[in-house]
């Protein structure tokens, strides 16, 4: 994580734990935002061509900011083991791990 932390910040971005977990077995969610608009939710999914690939799971809806944050609420409610990294920079992609 503070690998990731650190090359986002390094790029002119901010990059921050929203929710700290299991720190060798927690699964990693993470938030994309471009100066805190267009968020979106990415995390590993099981793929059948490469084993797990990074997926957008959830984009925020501008008009339900609060619905983006009470999922990740019950997320981290159901598991507590969970990591939640924000990333804000553009082409937030390529940081993902």
């Amino acid at each position: 994580m503070a690998g990731l932390i650190r090359a986002v910040e390094a790029s002119g971005g901010f990059a921050a734990v929203l929710h700290k977990g299991e720190r060798e077995a927690g699964t990693i969610l993470v938030v994309l935002t471009e100066n805190g608009a267009n968020t979106r939710l990415f995390e590993r999914m099981p793929s059948v061509e490469t084993g797990r690939e990074w997926i957008c799971t959830l984009v925020q809806d501008p008009e339900n900011k609060p619905e983006f944050n009470q999922v990740l609420e019950r997320r981290t409610a159901r598991d507590r083991d969970l990591w939640i990294i924000e990333l804000d920079i553009a082409d937030g992609e390529r940081f993902i791990p």
